[in-house]
């Protein structure tokens, strides 16, 4: 994603790549960011200097680990940039600490990035709204490096389920099942996880229903779509008040 970003800023012409970040020890430290992205050389090297890098910049996009995220948060609100975070499997810990820091910055936090997927994830809302008693399931398959599960954009599309039907997700939530379990237990919303290849991430919705199912689906293919999905959310939070926004927001999609 670090490179998707880099190829993406250097496609437009309102945007520049002040700093790239990476984890203390990285072997490519020192390299030029350009060229690690496949482009030619910019005169950004990679860093491993939170506080140096974001205190010239305007916004930091971040798509790294939770722990990273909580403490690059913290960073932004004190130099009041705006802060896009893209990373997923945030502990309830992390979401309180996140919650902190939008208190002094423009934080635009989600599952996913994408256009599609935030249209995709509208049309959940209103379809668990219409058919309250129709069963809700997702499924969600991403490549074989992928660490969290369910994938963040699965419980974007969970919560806008639960949304939908007024109710909230973590009381009715049910992840993969397995042995004898029993018939499914009405108004949950079930959960199941693939990995394998290089999958960048396939999401479908199924709501069924007495003789007929509704599945609506996303189907990434090029990580260019969260990239250029940061770089809106980037634009879009500048100049705003302080706090926690979703890309719904951005967009401008109704909730």
């Amino acid at each position: 994603m670090g490179r998707a970003l880099i190829r993406a800023l250097a496609e437009t012409a309102d945007m520049r790549l002040a700093f790239a970040l990476e984890r203390t020890g990285h072997p490519d430290l020192g390299a030029d960011a350009g060229v690690l992205a496949g482009l030619p050389a910019c005169d950004v090297a990679l860093s491993d200097d939170p506080l140096a890098a974001l205190a010239k910049s305007d916004a930091v996009l971040d798509f790294t680990a939770p722990a990273s995220s909580v403490a690059v948060a913290e960073l932004a609100a004190q130099a009041r940039i705006v802060h896009v975070i893209g990373t997923t499997g945030f502990s309830d810990g992390d979401l309180k600490r996140l919650s902190a820091a939008a208190r002094h910055a423009v934080i635009v936090k989600s599952g996913n990035m994408s256009l599609g997927v935030n249209l995709m994830a509208a049309l959940v809302r209103e379809a668990a709204k219409v058919l309250p008693n129709y069963d809700i399931e997702i499924v969600e398959m991403h490549h074989r490096m992928k660490v969290d599960a369910p994938s963040g954009t699965a419980l974007l599309l969970g919560e806008a389920a639960a949304e939908g039907r007024g109710i909230a997700l973590g009381e009715h939530r049910v992840p993969a099942r397995e042995g004898q379990t029993g018939a499914r237990s009405d108004g949950v919303i079930g959960f199941a996880s693939l990995r394998g290849g290089t999958v960048v991430g396939d999401h479908t919705v199924t709501l069924a229903g007495p003789f007929e199912r509704i599945e609506i689906s996303h189907r990434a293919e090029d990580r260019s779509i969260f990239a250029r999905g940061a770089l809106a959310a980037a634009r879009w939070g500048q100049g705003k008040k302080p706090g926690l926004y979703a890309m719904s927001e951005v967009l401008g999609l109704s909730r």
